[in-house]
């Protein structure tokens, strides 16, 4: 009571009469040729935009100077005349150069001003004064920062030996 059906071409495996070798080849062959024809037609496509934008060109200074020479090959003594920063010749050797002079300047002593008195210290050495000193601090807001009058006024009120305060010497009547 089972039925079979056949179509015929489950004994081939594949069906011959869609793709055969012969149309893989033309389809390469076609799209090849239509390659070169692209490639043709864009580089006719820039000759064309090319000479239009050069006859748009206004015409050139005779006070100008031709120069006929290659300026992509540079010489040593006009590398010299282009403005800093250069482009880099060996990338590694100019970062280890750095590096090493950066480490030289953190690891030595040596004057940043001689004349105002500021030196350089270690880098160890400036963290060992640091956990001794601690850091510098600003006062509080509404205290009034020492001075040179201040300190004078303090030394004074110190050394007054006549029991009156300055601010109450300051403040009586004259």
């Amino acid at each position: 009571m089972s039925e079979e059906t056949k179509h015929g071409h489950g004994q081939e495996g594949f069906e011959r009469q869609d793709l055969t070798a012969q149309g893989v080849f033309a389809f390469l062959i076609g799209l090849a040729v239509g390659g070169v024809l692209v490639y043709f037609v864009v580089w006719g496509l820039y000759r064309f935009m090319d000479a239009r934008e050069r006859s748009h060109q206004p015409p050139q200074s005779p006070l100008v100077k031709q120069v006929e020479t290659d300026t992509r090959m540079v010489s040593p003594d006009e590398i010299a005349k282009f403005p800093q920063p250069r482009l880099e010749k060996n990338e590694r050797v100019a970062i280890k150069d750095f590096r090493l002079q950066e480490e030289q300047t953190l690891n030595s002593y040596g004057w940043v001003d001689e004349k105002a008195g500021a030196v350089r210290v270690p880098i160890e050495r400036a963290m060992q004064l640091l956990a001794q000193r601690g850091l510098p601090t600003t006062p509080k807001a509404g205290t009034v920062p020492p001075s040179a009058v201040t300190v004078a006024n303090q030394a004074a009120e110190r050394a007054d030996t006549s029991g009156k305060s300055a601010q109450t010497k300051a403040q009586a009547p004259k």
